[in-house]
């Protein structure tokens, strides 16, 4: 099967992140992806230059398009641009009958901030209708409150987020103090939880890594694959991105997607 995803983002002019990276990522593991911008930005490897949020109704229209004629199998959720864009979205996907994954972006990886207060304060509606949530260390201190999470708290942060909105999260560590490792956690309302590790690639080049995980664990979702398996795959595919980054730009540069050839045929191949 060609699992069909849409990606509702924000555009990145220079390539390695938001709508870019997502139809990298979703073309690259098999997927046919489709895309709902929610906004315009001018930006680099340096930071972001100038952001325009497009209308609401615009980016509904958008997804409307995509559901209605083509459908899909899994939707992935990144930057939003306003409030009222999370509202509609959460308003017109809560009877989306497939997996949702929400990537709460706040700001991007030069550290310029892409969610006002009130945007991330709009984060809890779609929360509820998500299927999982993949906070960075950041992230996860803001949407929980809790300032300063140690890496051996990250479980109970994100424990406490899942029960809050009935959602499985997906604590990404890669903002952690470890230099060796990084350990993402995933914990659930139902208490169940677990962790992954991989060893920590030491590059500048890291533009664009959530929204490249996000988007992968959406296509493996799309090709209906159990939640871990599609985490361990999603990992695998973004950790080899980033060992294969071209080394563009001055600052954080982009990650090598179209490179990402010799997986094994066991993580390219979904299970059955």
């Amino acid at each position: 099967m060609t699992p069909r995803i849409l990606s509702i983002a924000g555009s990145d002019s220079s390539g390695g992140a938001g709508i870019q990276a997502d139809i990298k990522t979703i073309t690259m593991l098999g997927g046919y992806a489709m895309t709902a911008i929610t906004a315009v930005t001018a930006q680099n490897t340096c930071g972001v230059q100038g952001v325009e949020a497009l209308s609401p109704q615009f980016v509904l229209q958008q997804v409307e398009s995509c559901l209605s004629d083509i459908g899909a199998d899994a939707i992935k959720i990144g930057m939003l641009g306003s409030p009222e864009t999370a509202r509609l979205l959460a308003e017109r996907l809560d009877t989306f009958a497939g997996p949702i994954v929400f990537d709460p972006v706040m700001v991007a990886t030069s550290g310029s901030v892409l969610a006002d207060e009130a945007t991330i304060a709009g984060f809890a509606a779609l929360m509820e209708i998500a299927t999982i949530v993949t906070p960075n260390l950041p992230e996860l201190e803001a949407l929980t409150g809790r300032p300063d999470i140690a890496d051996g708290d990250m479980f109970e942060a994100a424990k406490e987020l899942a029960d809050r909105h009935g959602v499985q999260v997906l604590a990404k560590g890669g903002h952690a103090g470890d230099e060796t490792q990084v350990v993402d956690r995933i914990a659930s309302p139902s208490g169940k939880y677990a962790s992954f590790a991989h060893s920590r690639i030491e590059t500048r080049h890291t533009h664009g890594t959530g929204c490249t995980l996000s988007a992968a664990l959406a296509t493996m979702l799309g090709y209906r694959q159990p939640l871990t398996h599609a985490i361990r795959i999603a990992r695998a595919f973004t950790h080899a991105a980033i060992e294969q980054a071209p080394g563009f730009g001055e600052g954080s540069g982009p990650l090598g997607h179209h490179a990402v050839r010799n997986r094994s045929e066991r993580d390219q191949q979904p299970r059955s």
